[in-house]
């Protein structure tokens, strides 16, 4: 089998004013950013075409370190739905450098199943991530100016609450103290690094309809807290206008195209553990405008993209999908069943039908929503058709639509059964009106344990020291009526990364809380996730070269 970036130097690419009339955009429309990629204008979202379009959900079972290809079966759809007769388009996120450069080496899909050009889509593509980490320093450096500047007027904020970011992993910059040196090199204070993917202006861009909404959402954000208690936002900081002519660029979404030419939009990066895990609004509701079927996907598990696509990004843009997809793959299924990580890919019965009652929970918690379910079985080339028969057959006990996924290898052709499933379903037994896990009068803390118990499985949450003080700060300063975005590990329902399958009876540990008031959201820190990761023994890194002027090592 060829790589990713083989089969992807490979592919004839359309040029991208083909691929806009594909989808029905208008040439003049275009802003190109060189052959193969182009802005579109988010003006051009149309309402009535996206309240009758068919928005489709694709979100996991728990993860392997490995993943589980919810990428490459949202891509994978969308050729067997265009393969089929249908018009179908994709909305996805944009790779963060972080992860390509350490665990992963490439968040584009795979095989022929590939958003394209990968390389441009995994490096700097459009600038994007760019000018989100330049806009949260640049409130950064204007932050810390306004104190040193205002400090002999006796202003000073008894707490900074805004970080920096950067789009790449540091475990080094954590924590950090800035302002060293002489009185004019600034005020000395503690600061850290997220990555760029964690920064609330990311979740802003993602949850923002318009300019005029980005506007709204900077200005509410909160930077620090005075000495009287009171909260020091962006308007009082007065650079907003500043901050949006940084984005503007940014906040239309990309269109490129798939190995079979699809049009795909990717736009807009957060990770699930640490953020809500979708692409933008903007993105979604753009392919809305030109798909008769749109597929997106959240990241990581269900307990954390598919939570948080559906109680915070469809709540906030009032989207209602028609139907989940819901990736499982022998590997994991044997992982959550008990079986050794390094014995994953062997025939293991007993492990798949243990690893079973991990589908079933994800499955359950998708309903809860009232979504349909179809249950993928994204196929490796080392399953066995006894593994999948049992998978199908387990999927017919649990009443629910199964369909394998073989896009990797085969492209459309391979997901075409997926697609005929996925439409029948959608015509014949929709999902229903989205039921959410909390209501929107429900405090911070009631909307944790809702959560964590119902969706996590778990018999209660403590609270550390740290996150009692927040909690209090949440209430004083008004912000208890805003969404909650749990940062946990992907590996577990738990915060236990090392609890595999369904764990029970286990404390959901809550350390900090993080109030993103423009993204509209109080972001729980669960456990030992950390905002900006580090990298691994082994970075991808080490394999990233240019070869005869190509770019190796991306898969």
């Amino acid at each position: 089998m060829k790589t990713d970036i083989e089969i992807a130097h490979e592919t004839k690419l359309q040029p991208i004013q083909e691929v806009a009339k594909r989808a029905g955009i208008a040439e003049e429309v275009l802003e190109p950013y060189g052959k193969y990629i182009a802005k579109i204008p988010y003006t051009c979202i149309d309402d009535k075409k996206v309240a009758q379009s068919n928005l489709i959900l694709v979100t996991a079972i728990t993860p392997t370190k490995a993943g589980i290809g919810k990428t490459t079966v949202s891509i994978g759809l969308s050729l067997g739905l265009n393969k089929i007769g249908k018009k179908a388009v994709i909305a996805l996120r944009e790779p963060s450098l972080g992860p390509c450069f350490g665990m992963k080496g490439g968040a584009a899909g795979g095989g022929y199943a590939q958003v394209l050009p990968m390389e441009r889509i995994n490096l700097h593509f459009t600038g994007d991530f760019h000018a989100i980490t330049s806009a949260h320093n640049m409130i950064s450096a204007l932050l810390d100016n306004y104190i040193y500047q205002h400090q002999a007027d006796g202003f000073s904020l008894k707490t900074v609450l805004w970080k920096r970011v950067m789009d790449v992993n540091d475990r080094n910059l954590r924590n950090i103290v800035t302002g060293l040196g002489s009185r004019t090199d600034g005020i000395t204070m503690e600061s850290g690094f997220d990555i760029t993917p964690a920064s609330e202006i990311m979740a802003i861009l993602c949850l923002a309809k318009d300019i005029e909404d980005l506007y709204r959402r900077i200005d509410n954000m909160l930077l620090g807290i005075k000495h009287d208690g009171t909260a020091f936002t962006m308007k009082e900081l007065g650079v907003t206008g500043s901050i949006v002519a940084l984005l503007m660029d940014a906040l239309n979404p990309n269109l490129v195209q798939t190995t079979e030419n699809t049009p795909a939009f990717v736009h807009g990066g957060p990770f699930a553990n640490i953020a809500h895990g979708c692409n933008t609004v903007i993105a979604t509701r753009t392919a809305m405008t030109y798909g008769e079927y749109v597929i997106t996907e959240a990241g990581f598990g269900a307990d954390l993209g598919a939570e948080k696509f559906f109680d915070i990004k469809c709540r906030m843009a009032g989207l209602q999908p028609k139907l989940t997809v819901v990736v499982a793959t022998t590997q994991a299924l044997k992982l959550h069943g008990g079986v050794n990580v390094n014995d994953i890919k062997e025939p293991n019965k007993e492990g798949l039908q243990k690893g079973f009652e991990n589908l079933d929970k994800h499955v359950r918690n998708i309903q809860s929503f009232g979504q349909t379910v179809v249950v993928c079985f994204n196929r490796y080339a080392f399953d066995t058709d006894e593994e999948m028969q049992m998978i199908r057959q387990h999927c017919e006990e649990l009443g629910v639509a199964f369909a394998e996924n073989n896009a990797f290898a085969e492209g459309g052709k391979g997901a075409e059964n997926l697609a005929r499933v996925v439409v029948d379903q959608i015509e014949n037994n929709p999902s229903k009106p989205l039921k959410y896990q909390y209501e929107e009068e429900d405090d911070v803390k009631m909307k944790v344990e809702k959560i964590a118990t119902q969706i996590y499985g778990a018999m209660k949450v403590t609270y550390l020291p740290l996150a009692f003080k927040k909690l209090k700060m949440i209430e004083t300063l008004g912000y208890s009526n805003l969404a909650v975005c749990i940062a946990k590990t992907q590996y577990s329902f738990s915060d236990d990364p090392k609890k595999l399958g369904v764990p029970k009876d286990f404390v959901f540990t809550i350390r900090d809380f993080v109030i993103s008031a423009g993204a509209g959201m109080i972001v729980a820190i669960a456990g030992n996730i950390m905002r900006m990761p580090g990298l691994p023994e082994s970075p991808q890194a080490e394999r990233i070269n240019v070869v005869d002027g190509e770019i190796v090592g991306l898969s």
